[in-house]
């Protein structure tokens, strides 16, 4: 059963995390929350990603506060990828965009979400790491998927819900956190704040 107020505040402009909520009966109103992306020296990928959850709910939190708007949680979360170190954001363009195909092609890597959500000064994370193996890419292949355009708004180039679910062999780990929120994490946070779900 969830809280009687089921509505939550969302950082996000991700319509997938969007659709997840709401799948899960969450109502939700979009806050915009900008913060600096910018990965820090000797920072990995987890330490990075529960950071700018952290921050997105942070900033967040102050639009909502600023605004005057009623208290309610405050959800924020971050997806980035890795392989060997080397952290993958949103391609800047399509040579970007090859280049991490060609990295991820016959390979495994780890999709990483943070998921942070805020009330008043209770603020809590959670971070999901899943390994995503795909198979060998050929030339067309990683050619026709930059050509449709999916992977310019997604951390890795590449979105699992999408037109590249065919690049992936398997995954070990959280589907839903690849897509950009895990829905079992999610859950748990959300219940630390009066939200049970489904």
């Amino acid at each position: 059963m969830i809280a009687n107020d089921d509505r939550i505040y969302l950082a996000s402009g991700s319509p997938r995390r969007r659709e997840i909520l709401e799948q899960l009966g969450l109502n939700l109103e979009r806050i915009h929350a900008d913060i600096d992306e910018t990965v820090r020296p000797g920072e990995d990928a987890v330490a990075y990603t529960e950071r700018l959850a952290r921050e997105k709910a942070e900033a967040g939190w102050q639009v909502v506060a600023s605004c005057g708007l009623p208290e309610r949680p405050l959800l924020a979360a971050d997806t980035t990828v890795t392989q060997d170190g080397e952290i993958f954001g949103k391609p800047e363009d399509a040579a970007d965009a090859r280049r991490m195909l060609l990295a991820f092609s016959g390979r495994s890597h780890q999709a990483i979400t943070s998921v942070a959500v805020r009330r008043g000064d209770k603020l809590l994370v959670r971070t999901s790491v899943t390994d995503v193996y795909f198979k060998k890419l050929s030339d067309a292949e990683i050619q026709r998927y930059i050509d449709s355009g999916e992977p310019f708004d997604k951390a890795g180039g590449y979105g699992i819900q999408g037109r590249a679910g065919v690049f992936i062999e398997r995954i070990a780990g959280s589907y839903t956190g690849v897509m950009g929120l895990p829905v079992y994490e999610t859950a748990l946070l959300l219940a630390e704040f009066g939200f049970d779900l489904p």
